[in-house]
């Protein structure tokens, strides 16, 4: 992994009239990360659910919003990759629902300026996505290769669960992406509490991405609360509380933060601490999910 700046997104959900209005929003947002510098920016969980607004038949039902997002997929993707492009950055989009065999999943996707695409699914829902969205579980676990290092993605909840992120890390992860939808302060924490604890388990940065405002015509994210945040472990050049960068909560914007691989890697051989090294001596240490590498060079 080389040394670049990373763009995390405090997206707001608005009620949208046009494709060209999301098209132009879109664009809009890009641009201004890079021009901030930007090789990669990471926007946040449904946050692709703004375009159910497109279809006020359908916007207020859950499986109705559901369905109107998900058949717009194929054009969002197209946009996306547009804007990698044209830009030369990278762009973990704002996660959409996918239809898969019948079912509902959340699904990441990393565009690569060469053109490529990465996708990660979200592999653990929450009570909400599960017992009254019925949106699914989605398979394989998986770590990008990219033109910046190999980078991994656990969707909000994920991030949550160490056993994902260990998984990354001993596949070679420096950087962990974590796009986030939360409706409470509390949710906020607990997902942010997830990513530094990963970053200190791992030893190695991690990102977060939320939504953000009101949006009360819609059922499904009606609520955003949260802040961008990049971290780190808390030793070595990092900062004492491990925060490398922070947004102010609930407002939209950019927050932008150096990826610097040498610090992980000195961490990780040299540190105060060495959670990286120690990880299998605990019990069960040894058990991780099967991990699948994508190459989007």
């Amino acid at each position: 992994m080389t040394r670049f700046t990373l763009a995390a997104a405090q997206y707001p959900i608005d009620r949208l009239d046009s494709w060209d209005a999301y098209a132009t929003k879109l664009a809009n947002w890009v641009e201004q990360a890079g021009a901030g510098g930007a090789a990669l920016a990471l926007f946040p969980e449904y946050g692709a659910m703004e375009l159910a607004a497109l279809e006020p038949a359908s916007m207020g039902s859950l499986a109705g919003s559901l369905a109107s997002v998900a058949a717009l997929g194929a054009r969002v993707d197209a946009l996306h990759a547009q804007l990698a492009s044209r830009h030369g950055l990278h762009i973990l989009a704002a996660s959409i629902p996918a239809l898969v065999l019948g079912r509902y999943v959340n699904r990441a996707r990393l565009f690569s300026p060469s053109g490529k695409v990465g996708v990660q699914d979200k592999l653990l829902m929450t009570r909400f996505e599960r017992e009254e969205w019925h949106v699914s579980a989605g398979m394989p676990l998986r770590l990008f290769q990219t033109s910046l290092g190999l980078i991994g993605v656990n969707i909000c909840y994920d991030s949550e669960f160490p056993l994902l992120a260990r998984a990354q890390c001993e596949a070679g992860m420096e950087l962990l992406l974590v796009p986030s939808c939360t409706d409470s302060l509390h949710g906020y924490w607990r997902v942010r509490l997830g990513a530094q604890a990963r970053a200190l388990e791992g030893q190695c940065y991690v990102a977060q991405s939320p939504t953000v405002g009101l949006a009360d015509w819609s059922p499904a994210v009606d609520v955003n609360r949260g802040a961008a945040g990049i971290y780190g472990p808390p030793d070595g050049a990092f900062p004492a509380d491990g925060v490398v960068a922070l947004g102010q909560l609930d407002q939209p914007g950019w927050t932008f933060a150096e990826i610097d691989p040498e610090r992980v890697r000195q961490l990780r051989s040299d540190g105060g601490v060495l959670n990286h090294q120690h990880w299998s001596e605990q019990p069960g240490g040894e058990a991780l999910p099967e991990i699948e590498l994508v190459d989007l060079r």
